[in-house]
């Protein structure tokens, strides 16, 4: 069971439930691993400086500096190319929860391990006042 505690990973309960939905589905390992570790926070509570859906971030590559923009989505509107990357990829997987400041971690499809560290969070929907979308 989950409850609020001060850990590094925060996630709303709105989008944990909607996220669990998605177990009935092919639910890659690592998201399944990250829902069941990250502390739940009502929607109207978590921080302006946490990863959650539809949040807009800027990622630094550890390795280049390279920075690139991400909408962290659901599956059905993702569109990589245009950066909207789905939360069941490894590397939306690794963004979810995460704080600005943090470096989140995954591995491509070809086993290759990155890093980039959220040096920004654009746009949050809790922070704005939307806390259904």
């Amino acid at each position: 069971m989950h409850k609020t505690l001060t850990g590094e990973r925060l996630l709303t309960e709105l989008d944990f439930t909607r996220l669990n939905n998605l177990r009935g589905g092919k639910m890659p390992p690592e998201l399944a691993e990250t829902l069941d570790s990250l502390d739940l926070v009502p929607s109207r509570e978590v921080p302006a400086n946490v990863v959650t859906m539809y949040s807009q971030v800027i990622l630094e590559d550890v390795a280049t500096g390279k920075r690139q923009k991400l909408t962290l989505c659901y599956p059905a509107d993702a569109e990589p190319h245009l950066g909207f990357i789905s939360v069941l990829s490894p590397v939306g997987a690794s963004l979810l929860g995460q704080r600005v400041g943090a470096t989140a971690r995954w591995r491509t499809p070809n086993g290759d391990a990155c890093e980039a560290e959220v040096v920004e969070l654009l746009f949050q929907p809790e922070a704005s006042g939307d806390y259904t979308t």
